[in-house]
């Protein structure tokens, strides 16, 4: 019984201890006519070689984009939809934050709005150029003095910076 049980267990590892070797395609020159002798009273058939017509057009490289014809491509957003709020009373007052992180704000370009906080976390960032209202939907940044990572059109209208600048200091109230 525990000759068995080791076989097992050593079986998967020598079964697949080779390296897979590589594919390689087969050339044309491998393929020949031949007869097929049907017997008795049938009439012999023949393969023929491949026309040209089913010969490759050319080869895939690691750059080849494969579209299928059937499905067209998603167009990608390139900036947030913009919703109309309604007007603000003067006299209104923004319920205090559960607390407020100070740091530094990166962009980058895959459209959310990244913290070290749960997703649909509502946060209010402000910078030398304004503030604005997001929710988190995506977990981001490890650095201690990076403290959230903004979508670029974003991280602009906070910076009040020029548009080659990558970071800037920001206050992040938690709501």
């Amino acid at each position: 019984m525990l000759t068995a049980a080791l076989a097992l267990v050593a079986l998967p590892g020598l079964a697949g201890s080779r390296a897979p070797s590589p594919a390689e395609p087969i050339p044309a020159s491998a393929f020949q006519s031949f007869d097929i002798p049907a017997g008795g009273s049938r009439s012999t058939r023949s393969i023929e070689p491949l026309d040209a017509a089913d010969e490759a057009a050319g080869s895939l490289t690691a750059t080849t984009v494969i579209v299928e014809r059937a499905i067209a491509p998603r167009p990608v957003p390139t900036e947030r939809t913009q919703v109309r709020q309604p007007e603000t009373d003067p006299n209104s007052v923004r319920k205090p934050p559960l607390y407020t992180l100070t740091g530094y704000a990166t962009f980058y370009d895959s459209g959310t709005t990244a913290m070290r906080l749960p997703r649909g976390t509502v946060v209010v960032i402000c910078g030398d150029g304004g503030c604005i209202q997001r929710v988190v939907t995506d977990y981001g940044p490890q650095k201690e003095i990076r403290i959230v990572d903004l979508y670029r059109p974003d991280f602009f209208k906070i910076c009040g910076c020029p548009s080659f600048s990558g970071t800037t200091k920001v206050t992040v109230s938690v709501y």
